[in-house]
């Protein structure tokens, strides 16, 4: 049996979308809890090297990586929810 059988395009689109506008919403999150922390963007928190001029502790190594998956994060979805949106004009 083929999910299309199952359910509908359309249906399989909407909870797609309701998954990574969620996502969106976490990696958002992430994003504005280290702009507090650190005072700062994440672009500028790279170009000034802050994890170098830290020592590379730990706290700081793992906030670099968080936020630049969350940065990432936040690219990648917000063109997959304009290309889904865009192929069936979803809003």
């Amino acid at each position: 049996m083929k999910l299309l059988e199952v359910v509908s395009e359309k249906e399989i689109k909407e909870a797609l979308l309701a998954e990574y506008e969620k996502k969106l919403v976490l990696y958002k999150l992430t994003d504005e809890r280290l702009k507090k922390k650190y005072k700062m963007s994440f672009k500028e928190f790279e170009e000034k090297n802050i994890v170098k001029e830290r020592d590379f502790s730990w706290e700081v190594e793992k906030d670099a990586m968080d936020w630049e998956h969350a940065v990432k994060g936040i690219r990648h979805l917000q063109e997959k929810i304009t290309k889904i949106k865009e192929s069936d004009n979803i809003h």
